[in-house]
Parts: structure tokens; sequence; C-alpha cells
């Protein structure tokens, strides 16, 4: 006999039924008959009450990206649901597996501009990959279901679930739901035998291949497939941002990062490959620099579970279309064992080059104020290049990509398509409860840790053990960086006046320290990483640093600035 229970027990059991265990969310009127079930089921569900719904998605985000898993945002209606779409936006261009929950007035009320009604399904649709509106109790198992089989399959992305309130409270005899398919919906294309052998032999015929890696190799699980990969035919590869982590920083075929403020070597060899091969990215416009000039005289092999990313931006010539844990592994075998030596050698006068005139200045300054990218590493080096990355955005994003290291998968969370300030610090939370046995270091300017500090609440409830490291130059750094090289340094608001974020921290309860001198820096970073639970140890660094190199905006990706004059 079926049990009779309200729409808003059944999501309760339908969160269960997915392996939910950690939700991020604020209550309000609209959503409160959920909260309400919720309260029975805290010992399966551990709830993470945020500050901020914004926090929620974000939170959700760093909880998806470093376990694999589905992250879970709830919010209600109207201004609540609003508050999460920054998030949502966000996950989609990242291709970050979310659900979000959102509370909405009784069906019998829609379309009457009633209290806290927002059309959020039109809202969310175009930044989503589905968006339903539950308006009976009958239909949560089944869109519950189907929301997480949608959010984790093919290339993954945020669901938006729009629950009335009569949904909620109205009786359901439940009956958990299993959706594992969707007509018309064919997440994992199968590439052919033929396409696959299109690539092997370009592959086997070329001179000088590059390999392009993109997250979606984090995403597949594919990391150990892309090493075989790159091994068998010694080919050298560079990481966009978001997948930096997928490829140790220290395998000798890893070039570097890709891209605007990528390294040198894999961008100036970009235009001199015969052969691009791209694995789980999308050629965005910050990789590609000018596309009228990129990789003109290359062939081009697209990897990519998605079929809308083939052509969008750069034309292939094969198209692998398929989950590159599957496909790298079919290409592989046809492979034939090369060397490349000559071509990858050529590689190392422009690393040597960037080394002398940027990294080491960078790393191993001799005198004057700190810069960010010797605090950066020096967190890398203190962690063994094995701690969770998390990032706000700016250029504290840039100098950490730029000199953290990774040695491990999913370790590097920061809003790469979006660029959304505020993003690290609910992130870098989620980041803790998604992989609880690591450490996680997020990097922050003043900037974006004021966008959303007032989530230093939840990691005072919840004791997240965040370590943040503040970059403060009280400036808006990146903007003025902009400003100092294309505006004639009019720093027009970018200066900022900061508060005493020692103090903020004391009345959060949150150890704290600042350090602004380098004799005390392996010191103070020792303590934080030392000190139980969360810790902030704000840096006060050079206010006029520049992140080098860089590809000015429109310039060809191989016109890479090594100074600023």
């Amino acid at each position: 006999m079926k049990e009779k229970i309200t729409g808003a027990e059944a999501l309760m059991r339908s969160l269960e039924a997915e392996g939910v265990d950690v939700l991020f969310g604020y209550p309000g009127g609209a959503i409160m008959p959920t909260y309400d079930a919720l309260y029975d089921h805290r010992t399966t569900l551990h709830h993470i009450l945020v500050r901020h719904e914004q926090g929620a998605a974000h939170a959700a985000q760093g909880y998806a990206r470093v376990s694999g898993r589905v992250g879970v945002a709830i919010a209600t209606s109207g201004p609540g649901a609003m508050n999460t779409i920054t998030g949502i936006a966000d996950a989609m261009i990242d291709s970050t597996p979310l659900v979000v929950i959102c509370g909405q007035v009784g069906a019998a009320m829609l379309g009457t501009d009633a209290f806290q009604e927002v059309d959020v399904i039109s809202v969310t649709q175009p930044i989503s990959k589905w968006a339903f509106q539950i308006r009976k109790a009958e239909d949560v198992a089944w869109a519950v279901s189907r929301a997480f089989y949608i959010a984790r399959s093919g290339r993954p992305g945020p669901v938006v679930l729009d629950f009335t309130k009569n949904a909620q409270t109205g009786m359901v005899d439940y009956e958990p739901a299993r959706v594992d398919y969707i007509r018309s919906y064919k997440p994992v294309p199968v590439p052919t035998d033929d396409v696959i052998r299109q690539a092997a032999e370009l592959i086997n015929q070329s001179q000088r291949p590059l390999v392009l890696v993109g997250q979606g190799v984090e995403l597949g699980n594919a990391r150990e497939e892309l090493c075989r990969f790159i091994e068998k035919a010694n080919m050298p590869a560079g990481c966009t941002m978001l997948g930096l982590s997928a490829l140790p920083s220290g395998h000798r075929l890893n070039m570097g990062m890709l891209g605007m403020h990528g390294n040198l070597a894999p961008n100036v060899m970009t235009n001199r490959c015969d052969l691009i091969i791209a694995v789980g990215m999308r050629f965005d416009d910050r990789v590609t620099g000018n596309l009228d000039t990129y990789a003109r005289q290359a062939k081009v092999i697209h990897f990519d579970i998605d079929p809308s990313e083939i052509n969008k931006n750069v034309r292939a010539d094969v198209a692998v279309v398929g989950d590159c844990k599957q496909t790298l592994v079919r290409v592989t075998e046809l492979l034939a064992e090369q060397k490349h030596t000559e071509w990858v050698d050529g590689f190392k006068p422009y690393r040597q080059e960037e080394e002398q005139k940027v990294i080491l200045p960078a790393i191993q300054p001799s005198e004057g104020p700190l810069l960010m990218g010797e605090i950066v590493r020096r967190v890398s080096e203190a962690t063994h290049d094995s701690a969770i990355m998390v990032t706000d955005v700016g250029q504290n994003q840039l100098f950490g990509c730029r000199y953290f290291r990774f040695s491990q998968g999913r370790s590097i969370v920061t809003s790469g398509g979006c660029g959304t300030m505020g993003f690290g610090l609910p992130a870098a939370i989620g980041a803790t409860f998604g992989a609880p046995e690591r450490t996680v270091c997020l990097f922050v300017g003043d900037g974006g840790l004021q966008m959303t500090i007032q989530e230093l609440g939840t990691i005072m409830e919840q004791g997240a053990p965040v370590k943040i490291i503040l970059l403060n130059n009280n400036f808006l750094g990146n903007v003025r960086q902009w400003q100092y090289m294309f505006f004639n340094k009019r720093y027009s608001f970018t200066p900022m006046l900061n508060p005493d974020y020692e103090g903020i921290c004391r009345s959060y309860g949150i150890p704290s320290r600042t350090v602004t001198e380098r004799a005390e820096l392996d010191e103070a970073i020792r303590q934080m990483l030392d000190t139980p639970g969360p810790f902030l140890l704000q840096c006060g660094v050079k206010e006029e640093d520049n992140v080098l190199p860089m590809t000015p905006p429109g310039a060809n990706v191989d016109e890479m600035l090594m100074e600023i004059k």
C-alpha cells in the first residue's frame, strides 16, 4: 500500500533517493512547507544555512566541482529565487551540475502579481539545462528524478525546480521515481569507428601536435585516459583555466596555461603547431584571442560531449562527439608511439624567457612590497601542491591560476566563463563539504570578499575550515590594471577604502592575522594551515602589481606582452 504524504515530504524522500546529503539554502514564506518537512530529515539531509541566497548557489557549485556530485540549493520565491540567478548562470557556462529548488506562490495565484511572485521559469530557462514548475504534489518524485538526471548527465549544468506552495502542501500517494531516459535527449553521443579512425590518422600524420586540455576532462573523470593519450604520442599540452588540475602541473608534457594571462610557450606554439587537439574545451575568446588569426595553419580535432560546441568558434576538421573517458581510449588504441622531440624541445626557449622575465620576479622578488604571485606559490608549496584552490575573480584569480600548482584532480574552483566577483567565499564553503578530507585555500581580493562577506557568518556557524588568503591591494586590481594599460591610468572608482578585516573576523570568531613583511610570510602561512578550522590571512600586497604575460584584447593569441611600460 502506498503511503500518503505531502509534496514537501515527497521532496525530502526524493532527494534522499538521489543520494543527496548536503543542502545549501535560506528559508522564506513560499518555501516554508519544505523547510518544515526538512526539520524531520536533519539527520540525513545536512542543511547549511547561508546568509544570502547567492551564497547558496555558489556554495552548491563549490560542493559539486570538488565532489563530482550534484549540488543542491534551496530558496524561497521572488527575491529569494532571483538571488540565485547569478549562481545559475555561472553554473551553466561552467558546466556545473546543480539543482536549484525555489518556492513559488500557489498555482491558483500564478500570474496575479501575488506577494513575492516572480516568473522564475521564464527568467531561468535561458540559463539552465531545464526549468520546470511543479504545480501538483503528484509530480514531485518524477520532477526531482528528472532534474538530477538532466543536471548530471552529458554536459552537466543547472536545473531549476519552481515549487508552488500548493504542491508542497498537497497530499500524494508517494512512490519513488527513477528517470534515466528522456526521448529526444541524448546526453552521451557515441562517435562512429570512422570518426575515431580519422582522428587517429590526423594525429599519426602530425609533426607538431598540441593538445588543449579543458574542464571536460575533469567532468568526464578522464585524467588517466588523457595522460595515456598524450604520453603515447608524446604530445605537448596546454590547459584552460578550468582545466588546470586535469593534468598534473609537474607532468613533463604540461606546457602551462592557455589564454590571455596564460603561459607564453603554449600561446606562441598555438600559431605554430600543425594540429590542434581540443579535449573538453570550448575555444573561449580568452583562450583564442583574435579568431581571424587563431591557429590558421593547423588542422583541428575537437573532442567534446556537447555537439553545440562543435564549429561554434573554431571549425573542426574532425569532431569526436562523445564522452572523452571513452573516446580518448578508442583513439589512443590507434595511435603510433612517437617522440616529436624537436617539437617538444621548441617550447623550452619560451618557457625559459617567461621564467626569467615574469615568473621569477613574481615569485622570488628581492625587495619591495609583498607580491600576489609569491604568496600564491608559498601557499601551494606549504600544502605540498595538494590543496584545493578556490579563487574569487580578478587579479587574485589570475595570479592564483598562474602560480598555484596541482597534483590531484578536481582541485580548482573558480568562476571561469561568467567571471563572478563574490563567487569565492561561498564556493570555498561548499568545497569544504564536498571534499572534507582536503585543505581548501581561498585566494580573494578585497573587492570580491566584500561582495559576499556575510558568508563569514556561515563559516562561523558551520566551522567550515576555509583558509582565506586575502590579497589586499586597496584596489579593484584587475580593473585598475586595464585602466593603467588602456585608459591612460585614469583610476575611475577602483581605489578601495577597506574595513578592519581582522576586527570583522573577531566578531565572527574566526582567527586571523595580517602580514606585510616578506620575512613573516612563511610563518604566517604555517600558522594558518596549522590552525584547526577557518582562518583569514590578510596579506598587504603591492598596490599596482600587474598580471603578466598578457594578450591584449583583440590581439593575436601569440602577441603576448611580457612587460607593461
